[in-house]
């Protein structure tokens, strides 16, 4: 049988997930959802500040499955919702500021093209310093985020769309973006239940 392709995050973007979550679901927590998918090793072991791309797809998506696992789905949804939000705050910032968000040209565009910029900046980080692949599309309402190689679903099943967390984490980054404003994010397609990309559908107008 041919071998399976491998694809990773960098150690930071690994860092970054598990410090988001343990956040959300406190030191416990985090380490019976690290016990349950296999991983112990990284019990007060994340991977290293650097851009070495090390940390496995399989890792990312068994460590989401076991949150799902352990608190079942529905209650799993709100956890990795939060937890995306907090991996924004703990250094996925950083990465879409390179593009452009803190310069005074940014902060003076139109709020519909801040989004559409930030979404596209957003998509870059991964494409540039990982191995999740990236592309959006824009409609007359709507941003379309898709993804065509998703570590959050890697080789999972599932009936419905999942990929909670990258949700939470366009949600803070539009966020940011918008200076304070919150717009609906949406996974309509899924990888994992048989769609081509996982793909979110981002509001263009900011929730009142």
């Amino acid at each position: 049988m041919p071998q399976l392709a491998l694809y990773y995050y960098p150690n930071i973007l690994g860092q970054i997930f598990l410090m988001g979550m343990e956040e959300v679901l406190g030191k416990n927590g985090m380490n019976a959802v690290l016990n349950q998918s296999r991983h112990s090793h990284l019990i007060n072991n994340y991977p290293l500040n650097n851009l070495d791309r090390e940390f496995h797809f399989d890792d990312i998506s068994q460590i989401h499955a076991a949150l799902e696992g352990i608190y079942g789905a529905r209650s799993a949804q709100g956890l990795a919702l939060r937890t995306g939000r907090a991996c924004f705050k703990y250094g996925l910032h950083k990465f879409v500021s390179r593009g452009g968000p803190a310069e005074v040209e940014f902060r003076l565009l139109p709020l519909q093209a801040k989004i559409c910029q930030g979404a596209s900046l957003f998509a870059d980080l991964f494409n540039k310093y990982s191995d999740q692949r990236v592309w959006v599309e824009e409609q007359e309402e709507h941003l379309l985020w898709h993804v065509d190689r998703c570590p959050i679903c890697w080789q999972r099943q599932v009936e419905s769309p999942t990929c909670y967390l990258l949700v939470g984490a366009l949600q803070e980054a539009l966020f940011w973006v918008s200076n304070g404003k919150y717009f609906n994010v949406e996974e309509t397609l899924c990888i994992a239940k048989g769609d081509a990309t996982c793909t979110f559908r981002i509001a263009k107008t900011p929730l009142e």
